[in-house]
């Protein structure tokens, strides 16, 4: 999806599985030969957060990019956020949630700690 401020630039040979999800209202760029897994999502914006001006939804945005560089696999489920650069030759592992830059020709993976808590407790 394209807003009336935003623009998207695709390189060359890229692959989106199903489900992939783009949103700008600002600028988004993709290198070339990047293939994406299945439910990947891309915000170049966020919503503006100061509770005293009233309802969230009526607040407006916060605009900013993404550029994600050439040779680049991005996993099933990741979120990536506004206002980072993803590098050339990157890996980013299945479900992270990519919150700042990653440099060149690296494999991001996102560790999440498990936790079991007893029911009824």
């Amino acid at each position: 999806m394209i807003e009336k401020t935003g623009s998207i630039n695709i390189g060359d040979n890229c692959f989106f599985n199903r489900d992939c999800s783009i949103t700008s209202l600002g600028k988004i760029k993709i290198g070339n030969d990047c293939i994406f897994g299945e439910n990947v999502k891309i915000y170049d914006h966020n919503h503006r957060t100061d509770a005293t001006k009233g309802p969230f939804r009526k607040q407006g945005y916060v605009i900013g990019r993404v550029e994600i560089g050439s040779n680049v696999w991005i996993g099933s489920d990741v979120l990536i956020l506004p206002n980072i650069r993803i590098g050339d030759n990157v890996i980013i592992a299945a479900g992270a949630i990519v919150t700042k830059d990653i440099p060149d020709n690296v494999t991001y993976i996102q560790k999440r700690n498990s936790v079991e808590v007893p029911n009824g407790k």
